[in-house]
């Protein structure tokens, strides 16, 4: 396990809270604002933690990986049909895009999987659950840390009552396979006992861009306050007025505990 560990120390570095870009959206919706250019999105963030990204970008941008402590780099792993927003698809089928093996000789320090479950269908769900647990079982070999990712079908249908319930067995039945730490949802005032019930780290995504830039940091605020461990933020960094001060701004929120409204002032946000 030496060089899981190894790894994987490099985002939580001595115990602080991480603070991760996402810039892998093209793989599901194309092109989007601030994302036209991958390499200059990437360069504009290369201050966080670490920045999750496809395997087909990681060539382009190389140099600012390559850069003396310079970001973690993140690879995602497998593809869902559901993360196709502009499709309206309803189900949730996943297929493996990379081998943990081929994300270690791309230079990746930690992949990242997803695993969508309660599609309303067994077999479906029977389906995501072994592409998972095959990368979970390929990564134990070659000491590839992987983030297991949560994001229900249709999130935008359920109470939060019901959120809280889907995420908080996602998260156990992911570190039951075997993940390192999961990326999913905030919950609300509940949060805790998600956290309680996971014997990893858990961090939050940011999904879609939010009205103001202070509500992201709210979210992220209240989320390390409730014990997360970090967050995945894509949208709500790179479409910023100013992505870089977003990120300084978020860093001090996430590490720091500094409440939003300061940070704001602090960094000149909207």
């Amino acid at each position: 396990m030496t060089g899981r560990d190894i790894r994987f120390s490099r985002l939580l570095k001595d115990g602080e809270n991480a603070v991760i870009v996402a810039v892998d959206h093209g793989e599901f919706f194309g092109p989007l604002p601030g994302l036209i250019d991958v390499p200059e999105a990437v360069e504009s963030v290369k201050e966080a933690d670490g920045i999750l990204m496809s395997p087909g970008m990681v060539a382009h941008c190389k140099d600012t990986f390559c850069m003396k402590d310079g970001p973690t780099l993140i690879i995602r792993l497998n593809w869902a049909s559901s993360y196709a927003f502009q499709w309206n698809y309803n189900d949730s089928y996943h297929t493996e895009i990379i081998s943990p093996e081929e994300a270690l000789a791309l230079g990746a320090d930690i992949g990242l999987a997803s695993c969508i479950l309660k599609t309303k269908d067994e077999k479906i769900d029977t389906g995501n659950i072994k592409v998972f647990a095959d990368i979970i079982k390929a990564k134990r070999h070659c000491g590839l840390p992987v983030v297991g990712e949560y994001y229900p079908v249709c999130k935008e249908s359920l109470s939060e009552e019901q959120l809280h319930d889907q995420v908080a067995i996602a998260c156990r039945v992911m570190s039951e396979i075997g993940a390192d730490a999961v990326k999913t949802f905030y919950t609300g005032k509940r949060f805790r006992e998600i956290v309680a019930a996971t014997p990893i780290p858990v961090l939050v995504l940011g999904a879609e861009k939010t009205p103001k830039e202070i509500d992201a940091l709210q979210v992220a605020y209240d989320a390390v306050n409730d014990g997360a461990r970090g967050v995945f933020f894509g949208r709500n960094v790179i479409q910023a007025k100013n992505p870089a001060n977003f990120l300084k701004a978020l860093k001090k929120v996430v590490k720091l505990g500094i409440e939003p409204s300061v940070a704001v002032k602090e960094f000149g946000l909207e």
